[in-house]
Formats: structure tokens, C-alpha cells, sequence
């Protein structure tokens, strides 16, 4: 569940809720396609932004549709009590695992961010995914703390921000991890345009934005790399870097995927909750171009 591709897709919502068709059919897409996870209410599925009962409801829908594949569901929350609320919610779900990030208002410690892992893991009959995430978080752990929640039971997986992008560089900073964290427990590359070269540098997973959307060119890019042809998983990231630089522009992929779902008819317009918007104007032209001549359907 914690290697190879683990797709993120987006919530389709409006201001009347969560279009609950439209989210199945992007779970079935990513089913048929055979990922190797799906990974629902993460960043991209916008957690954040449902009360508990919506992502309770997300949940089961997710579980429902993904036709066997292991299914991850987010259970971030500002305070502990919650997170395990949430926590309850998915393993009453099925789900196979959770993913859980140590978002805050006010700026966490070390120590307290160990405190979290530390109390939901106690509780917890399912492993957990630590999601490393500073853009969103502003927490940044350090290794030794990595290592420290590596060792709690149930930490099946840590998902990283990123790789540095020179490959012996990204080379390094995997074993470095890898030294301090126990040899069950995976690591995963979030940052979409640095996937290849996380794959590349001993990576087990990425957990991907665009596998949310187009699982069929990620498992390609995926696969290429887990079997060792480095250079191909490089090609396909390479052919991708327009998208990777209209994500860039745009915050990070959720917009421009939010964007892309509407234009492939996948999606009602608008799908994100507000204020949250999709990338309009020139961008949204740019996108729909991008998509035609990357083939991405």
C-alpha cells in the first residue's frame, strides 16, 4: 500500500456540497487503471475544508469505488481530539491506512508534533502515513524526529516534500533517511516534478497530484522507474515539465488539476470549495493546450 504509485484525487464540491458522482467516477478511473493506492481527503482532496460527517461520507464513498485497491484516507486536524475522531471515522470506513499531517494555527515543537504521532498511533489499528509537508504545515521535521516516529507502531510510511533535484543529491538525502528510520517503514515523494528523481534515488512511492487524474502516464512514469530504467521515468517527467511549471506558477497542482478535471468534463465548474478557484484565463487556455498535446485524458 505504501510503494509504487499512490494517486491523490480531488473532492469535487460546490457550495451545495460534495458532488458525490463525480468523485466516484474519478475513484473508478484510478481503480481500473490499477494503482496501487488511492489516497482520498489529502492536500488535493481539500480536507480541510469538509466537517467531520463530509469526510466521513468521502470516506466510505472512496472505499466503495476503488474496486479492492487499498485506500488511504486523511484524518489532519488542528486539535489531537479530532485527529482521532477522524482516525475512528476511517477504520470504521475499511480503510487501509491514514495519512496524517501536524497542521496547526499556531507554530507546533518538535515535541508536540512527537506527541501527536505518538498518541494517534497508540490508538490506531491500521498504519499510518507521516505526511512531511512544510508549505502547508510551516512545521519542518527534522531527521532525528522522523526517526523518532518511525519507531512507533503503526508508521508504515513517510511521505516527503521533495527530493534536492541533482540526483546524487537526491541520492543522499534518501539513504540519509533511510539510516534512521526502521527498514519496514517506506519512503514517498510528494512533489510531482521532482517524482522520477525521488523514484530514481530509492524512493518506494510517489504519492502524486496528477495521479489523482491521469493514473495511466503516472504508473507508466512509476513502473519505468521501481524497474530501474532511470532514463525512461526521467523522459516521461521531462516530456510533463510544461505541466510541472503551470502547477508551479499556481501553488502546487491543485488548481491547475482542478482546472484540468473541469476541461476533461470530469467535473462540474466550479469543483473546489471557495475561496479556492481554479486556474482561469490564459492559464486555463494554456492548461487545455498543455493536455491536448500531452495526450492526457
Amino acid at each position: 500500500m505504501f510503494s509504487g504509485l499512490s494517486a491523490f484525487p480531488l473532492t469535487p464540491t460546490s457550495e451545495d456540497g460534495i458532488d458525490e458522482t463525480a468523485f466516484a467516477t474519478l475513484v473508478q478511473r484510478l481503480a481500473a487503471a490499477g494503482v496501487d493506492s488511492i489516497c482520498a481527503l489529502g492536500s488535493t482532496g481539500s480536507y480541510v475544508y469538509f466537517t467531520r460527517a463530509e469526510r466521513a461520507r468521502v470516506a466510505r464513498l472512496a472505499i466503495q469505488h476503488a474496486s479492492g485497491v487499498p485506500v488511504i484516507i486523511g484524518i489532519d486536524s488542528l486539535r489531537t481530539r479530532d485527529v482521532l475522531a477522524l482516525a475512528e471515522d476511517a477504520q470504521k470506513a475499511g480503510a487501509g491506512g491514514v495519512l496524517l499531517a501536524p497542521v496547526s494555527y499556531q507554530r507546533l515543537t518538535q515535541d508536540e508534533v512527537f506527541g501527536l504521532y505518538e498518541t494517534v498511533t497508540r490508538e490506531l489499528s491500521v498504519p499510518l502515513c507521516v505526511y512531511d509537508n512544510p508549505g502547508t504545515t510551516r512545521f519542518e521535521f527534522s531527521d532525528e524526529l522522523h526517526g523518532r516516529i518511525a519507531q512507533l507502531p503503526r508508521v508504515g510510511s513517510i511521505k516527503i516534500p521533495g527530493v534536492p533535484a541533482e540526483p546524487k543529491a537526491a541520492k543522499a538525502r534518501v539513504e540519509r533517511l533511510r539510516a534512521l528510520i526502521p527498514s519496514h517503514v517506506t519512503i514517498g515523494v510528494s512533489r510531482d516534478a521532482l517524482a522520477a528523481t525521488g523514484l530514481n534515488a530509492g524512493c518506494d512511492a510517489w504519492y502524486s497530484v496528477i495521479g489523482g487524474l491521469f493514473p495511466k502516464v503516472s504508473l507508466a512514469l512509476t513502473r519505468a522507474a521501481r524497474a530501474g530504467h532511470a532514463e525512461e521515468a526521467a523522459r516521461l517527467s521531462e516530456r510533463l515539465e510544461p505541466l510541472w511549471t503551470l502547477c508551479g506558477e499556481h501553488g502546487g497542482g491543485l488548481r491547475v488539476m482542478a482546472a484540468a478535471a473541469e476541461l476533461r468534463g470530469l467535473t462540474q465548474r466550479p469543483c473546489l470549495p471557495l475561496p479556492l478557484q481554479a486556474v482561469d484565463g490564459a492559464a486555463r487556455r494554456r492548461l487545455g493546450e498543455l493536455l491536448d498535446a500531452l495526450e492526457l485524458a
